[in-house]
């Protein structure tokens, strides 16, 4: 069962400034700014492809997909993969991060929501996580929203020491590549992986096109979709949560969802829930429902389900 006090202190209050977090992140961007004194295009590749391995399998596939919503399932071995490739992203460790994720579902740009533009954007974008609770709220709440998490020890040693694989990863570029590696594989590619997840909480709640009518202020962003590996496909997230497919037409990319596809085909992950497109009729219905033509609780939306044969 989880110690609280085993993952972390207690946090600032909400008035306060958590200066461990904007310390780092100053000192992170100030080296991804430094990384462009030493710019070269096999540096640049060994940033996309570390940022795809934390951003993609790990933030996207593994905390977000698989962890938070259960969209898929796949073996141990997998889950625990996909989380240490998670922690390089240096967004916390899965209980805070799922926690905290579900716990935006929850109240999505209503009170409650820990980084919703309806209070203001540049603290939806990074604000809450430098001023106020760790992820606006105490330890304590965050783990009534893991108990899955909880129970698993890996989940549990690796939230506490999530700022491990890091370091290790920081070490091994340097090794091999000496400060240029690092200043590009670590710090350039973290700041960038950082932005590119801040703007699924700030712009895709702000800016786009909306699908379908939920009751937050969700959008699809297709520029965050591309910077994000198909986070940006928001709208229709906030309308099907547990599905491991975000983009839902030929052109909303969602390279999280291809991975998830191959794996699928190979036998590694099974149970993939697939949103599919709403039929024209939905979709006319939905457009008379924003002007004012039909209530909006007769909407229909399409359900969740488990058929690939359209992918």
């Amino acid at each position: 069962m989880l110690k609280i006090d085993d993952i972390a202190k207690k946090s600032a209050t909400d008035e306060d400034i958590n200066w461990v977090t904007a310390i780092a992140m100053v000192l992170f961007h100030v080296g991804a700014i430094a990384a462009l004194f030493f710019f070269s295009w096999k540096l640049v590749l060994l940033a996309v492809l570390l940022n795809w391995v934390a951003g993609s399998l790990g933030i996207g596939m593994g905390y977000h997909r698989l962890l938070t919503h259960r969209g898929y399932k796949t073996h141990k071995w997998i889950e625990y993969f996909f989380t240490v490739c998670a922690t390089l992203a240096l967004e916390g460790g899965p209980i805070f991060w799922v926690a905290t994720h579900r716990i935006h579902h929850q109240h999505s740009d209503h009170e409650g929501d820990p980084h919703s533009p309806i209070d203001g954007k540049w603290w939806s974008h990074m604000g809450w996580i430098l001023v106020g609770k760790s992820m606006h709220h105490d330890t304590t709440t965050l783990a009534r929203y893991v108990p899955d998490l909880a129970k698993d020890k890996f989940h549990v040693w690796i939230t506490k020491y999530h700022y491990v694989p890091m370091i290790f990863l920081a070490a091994i570029l340097y090794a091999i590549g000496g400060v240029p590696f690092v200043l590009w594989g670590v710090f350039f590619r973290t700041v960038l992986g950082l932005h590119s997840t801040w703007l699924v909480n700030s712009a895709t709640h702000s800016w786009g096109y909306r699908r379908f009518q939920t009751r937050d202020l969700s959008t699809n962003s297709w520029w965050v979709g591309l910077l994000a590996w198909g986070e940006g496909w928001h709208n229709n997230h906030h309308a099907h949560p547990v599905s491991a497919r975000h983009g839902l037409a030929w052109y909303e990319v969602d390279v999280n969802w291809y991975g998830i596809w191959l794996l699928k085909k190979l036998g590694l992950v099974w149970n993939v829930y697939c949103a599919k497109l709403p039929s024209k009729e939905t979709v006319k219905q939905a457009a008379m429902a924003a002007v004012g033509a039909l209530p909006t609780d007769i909407v229909a939306a399409p359900q969740a389900n488990t058929d690939f044969a359209s992918v």
